[in-house]
């Protein structure tokens, strides 16, 4: 019959058309490609105009922020700009310049000093005489004055000295806080004669600006840091400072013991920040990245800058690039940034991003949709030409196809009744294999029994004799042992016999704890007549291991051990070996206990190994035994839950294992 799938291939030249194929995949991948990259283009364009648009709205609101501070900073300082000027002009400071070393003078611009100060709520105001050294003060009473120390170093001094307006921020010398100095020279006949200074704390500044989340910071015009609202940006540099500059900051002191290092921080370098700064950004704005968190301060980051990023608080989330603004403030020089994080502006740009991919997506679904169903509709239509064309088809094979099944069926029914015939001549053939099986089974079975019962009839035979010799003696104690031997002999047969249900699995077998020594015991006296020459010796039943007892049955287990050595005798016996040794050893675990049986003679062939337990396999000659006495002893050590394997030793022999479950309580019999 021909495969299902011809009927794909078959066209009715009487259908109503052509039948077009469905669109190939082809097409679908270059709609799918198209819309990806529409996808692309929406998202790039989304992000960007709203980056753009997110700086713009920054910029305008920092902007105005760094306004305020600008000014509100310009204001303070502009207010104490004219207080040096006007300290200068009272009398009593040019009558001390005058006159530096009279302790009344010094007293009186002490007090004024210190009135003046706290009107002015300045940190100091202090007189320094033209030589440098500090003559009167406003902390003149406090640890940590001014009054003695020398100023000459201080470049503030050195400005005024020559006649000009000194203004310099460093940490002062004496009480290790910074401050704003403000030095008017006092002249006096075109002659400098002594300078007048004031000093301001200038922190509350950066504390304003410590709340919100936009760094502050005010550098000088060496771009060194010196006020800043995030306390690991104070007295670092926006650019590495040149040799002679860091001698001279050293030489004057002006930020004490504070090693000053540059703020990883670098403008943003890309096309779209290059883009943003030339559509948005104004003169003194730009984009920057401060080093990131978690960095060694002499590491470098992939930008190559350093990595102390720890040190420059930086927010949990890890935001480190902010919009920039300058203003210049005072007349010193000094430059305020206003650092705005961008973060936020990008995360509304992402957010932006994906509504405008989901809204693109949702489009795009509905365009698929569409899609899909006109392509359904064409697939129908192509799929329902196809079926009645091949419904055409079906009918004429059907048609030869009954015809030829007509045939078949009469065949068949010709077969079914040969096979009928079959049948019934097999079952006959079964009835015979069974009754066959049956026969065999009972021969094996009673060969068995043969087997095991040799040995006691050769026993019996043995002792039957020797009572007749010691009763033609007169020994009848000695004749009596024997018959009492004879009577144990034909007891065990009937119980040999009697196990014969047992071994057919005919009923379960009673087992007990059996003690090894016993067993043993009764099959050296069985075994005894057969030794002759050979030396049988028995290890390991000596102190604690002589009530070892396993879980069997005392008889069956005698009956392995007198196989085992049996078979060990025969060996012996077989390779003519004059000093013949069967060696019984018992070993003992926790929770079995072991008997092997070793003897010297030619061992085990290796081609014999697998098939020693076997059932009617022997190595013996023809008429020496059936084969089954391995067979046998395998099954009982089996039924006891233990295991029989062979082997050959080193120095020849064979040895054989049998391992038993240990028993705790021996049999009282």
């Amino acid at each position: 019959m021909p495969h299902s799938d011809d009927f794909l291939a078959v066209h009715d030249p009487a259908a109503p058309g052509p039948v077009h194929a469905p669109e190939s995949s082809t097409r679908w991948w270059s709609f799918a490609a198209a819309l990806l990259a529409g996808l692309l283009a929406l998202c790039s364009l989304t992000w960007l105009l709203s980056v753009q648009r997110g700086i713009a709205a920054l910029q305008q609101s920092t902007a105005i922020r760094a306004d305020r501070y600008a000014g509100t900073l310009e204001s303070t300082l502009d207010r104490y700009e004219f207080l040096p000027a006007l300290v200068s002009l009272h009398p009593s400071v040019r009558a001390l310049l005058a006159s530096p070393k009279d302790p009344a003078r010094i007293a009186v611009v002490n007090d004024y000093l210190t009135e003046v100060n706290s009107r002015a709520r300045a940190s100091a105001t202090y007189v320094i005489a033209a030589d440098g050294l500090a003559l009167a003060a406003s902390n003149h009473g406090e640890p940590g004055s001014f009054v003695g120390t020398d100023y000459r170093f201080r470049p503030y001094f050195q400005m005024a000295s020559h006649g000009q307006i000194g203004r310099f921020y460093a940490i002062g010398v004496t009480s290790d806080e910074p401050g704003y100095y403000i030095a008017q020279p006092i002249e006096s006949g075109g002659k400098v004669i002594g300078v007048t200074v004031v000093k301001l704390n200038l922190e509350w500044f950066q504390r304003a600006g410590a709340g919100s989340t936009e760094p502050l910071m005010v550098s000088d015009d060496h771009g060194v840091i010196f006020l800043s609202s995030v306390p690991g940006w104070q007295y670092r540099t926006l650019r590495p400072l040149p040799p002679a500059l860091r001698t001279e900051l050293h030489e004057t002191r002006q930020y004490h013991d504070v090693d000053v290092k540059p703020l990883p921080i670098q403008a943003l370098d890309s096309p779209v920040t290059r883009w943003l700064a030339s559509t948005t950004l104004n003169d003194g704005e730009r984009l920057v990245r401060v080093g990131p968190a978690g960095k060694d301060a002499d590491a470098k980051t992939p930008d190559g800058i350093d990595g102390e990023g720890a040190h420059y608080g930086l927010s949990a989330d890890g935001a480190d690039r902010y919009l920039e603004i300058n203003r210049a403030v005072g007349p010193a020089g000094w430059n305020m940034q206003v650092m705005a994080p961008i973060e936020p502006v990008l995360a509304s740009a992402r957010s932006a991003t994906i509504g405008a991919a989901l809204a693109y997506a949702c489009i795009c679904l509905l365009l698929v949709n569409l899609r899909q169903r006109r392509q359904r509709a064409r697939d129908m239509q192509y799929s329902r030409r196809l079926l009645e064309a091949a419904y055409d088809e079906l009918e004429r094979r059907v048609e030869a196809r009954t015809a030829d099944l007509m045939t078949i069926n009469e065949q068949l029914e010709a077969e079914v009744a040969e096979r009928t015939r079959a049948e019934s001549e097999l079952r006959a053939t079964q009835d015979e294999l069974v009754q066959a099986s049956k026969l065999a089974a009972l021969g094996q079975m009673a060969a068995g029994i043969t087997h095991e019962l040799n040995q006691p009839l050769a026993a019996l035979r043995t002792f039957s004799d020797n009572t007749r010799v010691l009763l033609e003696r007169g020994k009848l104690d000695a004749a009596t042992g024997n018959l009492a031997a004879i009577a144990d002999l034909t007891e065990r047969m009937g119980k040999i016999t009697g196990q014969l249900k047992l071994f057919a699995g005919k009923a379960r077998q009673r087992r007990n704890a059996v003690r090894v020594r016993a067993a043993i015991d009764h099959v050296l006296q069985l075994i005894a007549p057969r030794l002759g020459h050979v030396m049988l010796r028995v290890r390991g039943l000596d102190g604690e291991s002589a009530d070892l007892a396993v879980w069997a049955d005392e008889l069956k287990l005698e009956q392995v051990l007198l196989n085992l050595v049996g078979n060990a005798l025969d060996a012996i016996v077989a390779n003519g070996t004059q000093d013949g040794r069967v060696d019984i050893t018992v070993g003992a675990t926790e929770d079995t206990v072991t008997l092997a049986v070793r003897d010297n003679g030619a061992g085990i062939a290796p081609e014999a190994l697998p098939r020693l337990f076997e059932p009617f396999f022997t190595t013996k000659e023809i008429g020496q035994g059936l084969g089954l006495g391995l067979a046998i002893s395998t099954s009982i050590v089996r039924e006891f839950g233990g295991q029989l394997v062979a082997g050959n030793v080193e120095g020849g022999g064979a040895e054989f294992v049998v391992t038993l479950r240990r028993a705790r309580q021996t049999s009282t019999a």
